[in-house]
């Protein structure tokens, strides 16, 4: 049986999207059906490749030359799920990563759960905007997607709280943000199955920031650091963009993340 480590090499030297999702929920059913039988499979050290595995489309362009379209057109909504749906593609492979690429870090086996469950659930939210795609005469590829997201992941690559606070709390928070923008925009344009799509997104991706937030705060008190200062700090040095309102307040505070992380480094 493999590791858990070998396991996410698996998913991360994949290079088909539904391929790698097909792998990464069959890894996490065995992952937590060894769990619940009581025979937990062991963490294992296998090395993640410094880049997963991409298919050849759609093509990765800088994020500023990546073209953009209005999302009140149809061709619009369409480019507008295919970057989400590029999006939720790194997201499989940024929570594979995480596993293998600190697994020499001792963590409680909670840790591994979260991650294989986030895993998990970005698969589906792949495959579910895939399908969305698909019924509207497109295709993950078709258009082209930026490369930008997954260089936060090579900057932290050696740094596990830079990680955390970077890709679950940072990136992952932003979706917190703007989806519910989006689910009102294809309510506005009648198309149900894509509102429900998005709002399983929604729901879910609310406990991805809350794992986040948990084990960036679960370090801080390892290592005695104060968790606001030391985001802040974390931010500062990995995060080449800017955090700027508006913010889901709400939906931040539900993920563990209080007002006083994000609103003192806003820029507005």
């Amino acid at each position: 049986m493999m590791t858990l480590t070998e396991m996410a090499v698996d998913v991360l030297t994949t290079a088909d999207g539904r391929e790698k999702t097909a792998k990464s929920h069959a890894h996490a059913k065995t992952w937590f059906a060894a769990r619940d039988a009581g025979t937990p499979i062991a963490i294992g050290n296998a090395q993640p490749p410094n880049d997963p595995a991409r298919p050849d489309a759609p093509e990765l362009l800088p994020p500023h030359k990546v073209p953009k379209r209005k999302p009140g057109s149809p061709k619009g909504r369409i480019a507008l799920l295919h970057a989400i749906a590029h999006i939720e593609l790194n997201a499989v492979d940024l929570h594979w990563d995480i596993i293998p690429r600190f697994a020499h870090i001792k963590m409680p086996t909670g840790y591994f759960d979260d991650w294989v469950k986030a895993a998990d659930e970005e698969s589906k939210h792949f495959n579910l905007l895939c399908d969305r795609l698909e019924a509207m005469g497109s295709f993950y590829g078709d258009l082209p997607a930026h490369a930008g997201m997954w260089r936060s992941a090579a900057e932290t690559a050696d740094d596990f709280m830079g990680r955390l606070a970077i890709v679950p709390m940072v990136l992952e928070a932003r979706g917190l943000d703007v989806t519910p923008g989006m689910i009102t925009l294809f309510q506005k344009h009648d198309d149900p199955e894509t509102v429900d799509a998005l709002e399983i997104i929604y729901a879910e991706e609310v406990g991805h920031v809350a794992y986040g937030s948990k084990w960036f705060h679960f370090l801080c008190g390892r290592h005695n650091l104060d968790p606001k200062e030391t985001f802040h700090k974390l931010v500062e040095t990995y995060f080449k963009g800017n955090l700027r309102p508006p913010f889901n307040d709400e939906k931040r505070a539900e993920a563990g993340l209080p007002l006083d992380f994000y609103w003192p480094i806003a820029v507005t």
